[in-house]
């Protein structure tokens, strides 16, 4: 398992979205060493990476969503149905991986890249329409949530730096249950049945997990 590249984003205009008029979702790898940090909370714009930040606040950025990572096999996996090359960074994923099992991983879960950085699994990423509007194709977010292999957001455990290149290493999996990347997305999208079994992942992000009891207690439809 290792990093294939560290992108970064540079701002461009978004048309795709009502809100902000800049995206960073637009990341390019780079050379070189990156610095990993925890950015504090949501609303500053301020992500894991130095040199990248996010502009949409209320969504985006802050301690629970510092890292986003996607796994070259998805990407790869992804091409013919796009019918184009997807380079490196082109989900707006700033950690593009290769050998990791990034939406079987368990959230909670915790990597070490490098000798320095590690990293743990929060939650799954979510669609919008500046993803849609970027990839200039009609339905994807549809058709990015039926396939349910969202990528991971991250938060940062122990700063340093990064680069290309650099192993990946698995150092810790909970014990105590089994949510995934890709069922923790699924329960929150498509599969609400699946809610209940996200309680037991207690790495989730409070704002989460609040939004997931609040959803259980509603009473049911007739």
């Amino acid at each position: 398992m290792k990093l294939l590249s560290v992108n970064v984003g540079r701002p461009r205009a978004n048309p795709w979205k009502t809100g902000p008029d800049v995206t960073g979702i637009d990341k390019r790898p780079v050379d070189g060493p990156v610095r990993v940090t925890a950015p504090g909370p949501k609303g500053t714009g301020d992500v894991g990476l130095a040199g990248d930040r996010v502009y949409d606040l209320a969504h985006h950025g802050g301690t629970d969503q510092a890292v986003y990572a996607y796994a070259r096999e998805d990407l790869d996996a992804w091409q013919p149905e796009l019918g184009r090359v997807l380079p490196n960074g082109v989900f707006g994923e700033n950690l593009t991986t290769a050998g990791l099992d990034v939406n079987g991983a368990l959230i909670g879960e915790r990597w070490r890249i490098g000798h320095e950085v590690v990293l743990e699994v929060t939650c799954s990423r979510i669609p919008c329409g500046t993803f849609q509007g970027w990839l200039d194709r009609g339905g994807w977010i549809k058709r990015f949530t039926t396939a349910a292999v969202p990528g991971a957001y991250l938060r940062v455990i122990t700063p340093g730096e990064i680069t290309a290149d650099d192993p990946i290493e698995i150092i810790h999996q909970p014990d105590h249950h089994d949510v995934t990347v890709a069922l923790q997305f699924r329960a929150v999208t498509t599969e609400p049945d699946l809610l209940p079994r996200l309680l037991a992942a207690d790495a989730l992000p409070e704002a989460d997990m609040a939004q997931i009891r609040k959803r259980l207690s509603r009473p049911a439809g007739p």
